[in-house]
C-alpha cells in the first residue's frame, strides 16, 4: 500500500512540476518536452487505476503524436527564440483565467462529496476500484447472438492484441527509435541550412 502511495505522489509531483514548467519555461522546445513528460505521468495515473488500455492510448497518441508534432513544429520554425510580442489581450486573458479558476475552486469547495456513500454501495473502495476490461470468452459471445464465424474473428484477437499485450515493449522501443532517427535527421538538415 505504501508503494502505491509513493508512486502516486511521485507521479503527482512530476505532473504538476512539468505542467508548471510548460507555462513558465521560455524555451518552446523545452516546454514541449515538459508537456510530453506530463502526458507520460498521466499515463502512469491510468496504469495505477488498472486502465492499461487508456495508458497505452495516452502514451501513443499524446506523447507519440501530439507532443512530437509540437516538437517538430518548434524545430521547423525559424526565429522561434523571439517569441510573440506582448499585445493588448494579456489583461482580458488574465481576467478570464482568474474567473475560471475562481469558478473551479468554488465548485470544488461547495460540492457535497459525501453523497457517494449513500449510493447503495457497501464501501467507498467500490467507487474508486476499477477493473481492466477483459475479452469475453466464446460462450458469452455465442449467448449474445453472434455466429460461430463472428466469434472466431473476435476471439482470434489479431495484431492489436499482440501489440497491446505481448509485444508492447518492442513496439514502443521501435517507435522511440524511429522518433530519434527522425529528430536526428531534422537536426542534421537544419544545421546544414544555416
Amino acid at each position: 500500500m505504501w508503494f502505491e502511495h509513493l508512486v502516486f505522489w511521485a507521479l503527482a509531483v512530476v505532473a504538476i512540476g512539468g505542467a508548471l514548467g510548460v507555462v513558465m519555461v521560455r524555451d518552446l522546445f523545452r516546454a514541449a518536452l515538459l508537456l510530453a513528460m506530463v502526458f507520460v505521468a498521466v499515463g502512469g495515473f491510468y496504469v495505477m487505476m488498472n486502465a492499461e488500455f487508456l495508458a497505452v492510448v495516452q502514451i501513443l497518441i499524446y506523447v507519440g503524436a501530439i507532443a512530437v508534432l509540437f516538437i517538430f513544429g518548434v524545430m521547423l520554425t525559424r526565429d522561434v527564440q523571439q517569441g510573440n510580442t506582448p499585445n493588448r489581450l494579456q489583461i482580458p486573458a488574465a481576467l478570464v483565467s482568474t474567473l475560471l479558476l475562481a469558478a473551479m475552486v468554488f465548485t470544488a469547495v461547495s460540492t457535497d462529496w459525501t453523497t457517494l456513500a449513500g449510493a447503495g454501495l457497501e464501501s467507498q473502495s467500490q467507487i474508486a476500484q476499477t477493473q481492466a476490461v477483459g475479452i469475453p470468452d466464446a460462450s458469452e459471445l455465442v449467448a449474445s447472438g453472434l455466429s460461430a464465424q463472428e466469434v472466431e474473428s473476435v476471439a482470434g484477437g489479431g495484431l492489436a492484441d499482440l501489440l497491446i499485450g505481448e509485444f508492447v515493449l518492442p513496439f514502443e522501443a521501435v517507435s522511440l527509435l524511429l522518433l530519434a532517427a527522425a529528430i536526428g535527421g531534422l537536426a542534421l538538415a537544419r544545421g546544414r541550412g544555416r
